[in-house]
């Protein structure tokens, strides 16, 4: 089965509608996904407007940089300290 995949308003918005009365079935039948997919989107989710899901999504990029940045520092770090070593 192919995966589709939504954006993060059409999420939101699944969301609300669910919160607002419709059934979740009724949702889940309407995007024509799983009922534990809604609920793994709801975890995450769950009381975010759009722009909150937008400004989490950036700060998850803004994250995985800085861990890049530290991994490479942290390798030539060990690089100099086991030439410093080699040399003593």
């Amino acid at each position: 089965m192919k995966k589709k995949t939504f954006t993060e308003s059409q999420i939101v918005a699944a969301i609300q509608k669910q919160e607002s009365g419709i059934a979740t079935k009724d949702v889940c039948r309407e995007l024509s996904i799983s009922e534990a997919t809604f609920y793994n989107w709801k975890a995450k989710y769950g009381g975010m407007r759009v722009s909150d899901v937008r400004k989490l999504k950036d700060l998850e990029a803004e994250l995985s940089q800085y861990k890049k940045i530290v991994a490479e520092l942290t390798f030539e770090n060990r690089a100099m300290k086991g030439l410093i070593e080699k040399k003593l």
